[in-house]
């Protein structure tokens, strides 16, 4: 691999990416984890109102350590978060209302396995506890648009694959992917690269990627070796 990032290197690195993907005026869900970071990287001129399941719409960016507790505000996975004047917190069932009703132009959500149709597998490994699905399987198919936000591979392990092996959170779902080495496109006729980081290169992406995937005549251009 072409480069060596740390972990929170590779956590900006996502969320930068990520963030061009929003768009001035949108309604947004952010999923826990490397979502919650999307807000501080958004572009100059960009306004967003963020909701988060748990019962904020405007939310703000993740508050600093002095102003960060738990008793008082928090997201959908528990952590401390802000709500801005202009904010509003509502109940649960209006939350959901407006994520089932179609009213979230983007979701941000990380992920467990993504594979080549587009098909999301976020919420269980088998064997172990979790504290249930959340919202994901909602956001999925009430948001307009759902990208993935995630580190590329796990303990050296790729996490796109030809087809997912753990439970699925929903089927065909999947409109792009972004991790620390790359984006791609998920179309009808499979994965498409469209971008990729600085330092990484597509044999990069290959050798971490179980998934087949074709490369976008632009990328291509720009990198005429392969």
């Amino acid at each position: 691999m072409s480069v060596e990032m740390t972990r929170a290197q590779i956590r900006e690195t996502i969320a930068r990416r990520a963030a061009v993907e929003i768009h001035d005026g949108d309604f947004v869900n952010l999923g826990i984890g490397v979502p919650t970071l999307i807000p501080n990287f958004l572009p100059t001129g960009v306004r967003v109102v963020i909701e988060a399941e748990d019962g904020i719409v405007g939310a703000g960016p993740a508050p600093d350590a002095e102003h960060a507790d738990p008793r008082y505000v928090v997201d959908a996975g528990g952590q401390p978060a802000t709500c801005p004047v202009g904010g509003a917190f509502i109940d649960s069932a209006t939350s959901f209302g407006l994520i089932r009703g179609g009213h979230v132009d983007v979701t941000v959500l990380g992920a467990l396995q993504v594979d080549q149709e587009g098909n999301l597998a976020n919420w269980i490994i088998p064997g172990k506890m979790v504290p249930g699905m959340g919202g994901a399987m909602d956001l999925v198919v009430g948001a307009k648009r759902v990208i993935i936000a995630m580190e590329h591979t796990q303990k050296g392990e790729p996490k796109i694959l030809r087809r997912c092996t753990l439970p699925l959170t929903a089927v065909a779902c999947v409109d792009l992917i972004v991790t620390e080495m790359c984006a791609f496109d998920v179309t009808p006729t499979g994965l498409v690269l469209i971008d990729l980081t600085p330092g990484f290169t597509v044999q990069d992406v290959r050798d971490a990627t179980e998934a087949d995937f074709t490369i976008a005549p632009a990328l291509a251009s720009a990198h005429p070796s392969v």
